[in-house]
């Protein structure tokens, strides 16, 4: 499907609310019993999942907030065995799991691409680590479970916006290969992602340059010296950090563009492959963008790039 066909047909879907509906809150998750996928067939209704069964480590409490959840996404019609965690923005102190969650797994989907929307855990009631741990936890449990989700073990990329956006480029800097002798096999999976997708998103900690909201509600007030230069992820790119697509407006007041203009030179030192786009125009926060004519342009670029790496074509 031509790129553009699809944007549109996104946006139809929208606006027509067709869309599938992520579970109400307070509905029991469903459990491992997905509709099974086939070329043809109509997606199946997406369901939430715990990241852990028996609790997630470091709860405070057993409230709706102390749980952290993916929400299932599966394409089924003509999928491609490519799925991507959606880690939404909201400064780390809210989620904003409609436009930059729900809407833009649906986009996902017509592209035959699976998203899991991730519901990870909140400052000010958790700090640094809780939620890099949160999205590791995201990218093992799909890793393991990819036979049943119907994508590739190789195929699994991380996708942030704004703070989202902080939490996935932390996620590409930060990895392991998993402990081969772990009892949960979750553990025993990679949490590196294949590929990163970050969306306007706060990539440094530096004053002055950051979001000084993401900042305290990750760290609190007056942070550790230490911590704000682990947390500025610029300074972490190596050699093995994913390929990544960025994207970012020059208007954009909330997060400057300064953030992805920093972490692009950083993969380009390193020699990741990297693409950026700047538009000059948009406030934060803008999600797909679908009633912008020149900013709704970037989940084309997004199809192209993942086109041209080889991730909407069935392996």
């Amino acid at each position: 499907m031509h790129a553009s066909i699809l944007v549109a047909l996104v946006t139809v879907l929208i606006a027509s609310g067709a869309l599938p509906q992520a579970p109400p809150a307070g509905q029991p998750v469903a459990g491992r019993g997905a509709q099974p996928a086939g070329r043809g067939a109509a997606n199946p209704v997406p369901s939430e999942i715990p990241l852990w069964e028996s609790g997630a480590p470091g709860a405070l409490g057993s409230a709706d907030e102390d749980k952290p959840t993916l929400t299932i996404y599966r394409a089924a019609r003509g999928a491609t065995g490519t799925g991507v965690v959606v880690a939404p923005g909201g400064g780390y102190g809210a989620l904003a799991m409609d436009h930059e969650g729900r809407q833009v797994a649906a986009y996902f989907n017509a592209m035959g691409v699976s998203a899991f929307v991730l519901k990870y855990r909140l400052g000010p009631k958790y700090r640094h680590p809780i939620e890099l741990g949160d999205a590791q936890r995201a990218l093992r449990l799909v890793r393991s479970r990819a036979q049943e989700f119907g994508v590739n073990a190789d195929r699994i990329g991380l996708m942030g916006f704004s703070a989202g956006g902080h939490l996935a480029a932390t996620a590409g800097t930060r990895f392991d290969t998993g402990n081969p002798s772990a009892p949960d096999a979750i553990d025993r999976a990679s949490s590196r992602p294949d590929f990163l997708i970050l969306g306007y998103p706060v990539i440094t900690f530096e004053t002055g340059v950051t979001h000084a909201g993401s900042v305290r509600n990750l760290l609190g007030e007056n942070p550790d010296p230490k911590l704000i230069e682990l947390l500025s992820n610029e300074l972490h790119v190596t050699a093995q950090t994913p390929p990544t697509f960025l994207f970012h407006t020059n208007a954009d007041t909330g997060v400057v563009a300064e953030n992805s203009v920093r972490f692009y030179l950083a993969l380009r030192k390193a020699k990741v492959p990297a693409e950026m786009h700047i538009f000059e125009n948009g406030p934060h926060g803008v999600g797909l963008a679908l009633g912008d004519p020149a900013l709704g342009a970037w989940p084309v670029l997004l199809t192209n790039w993942l086109r041209g790496r080889g991730l909407l074509t069935k392996p």
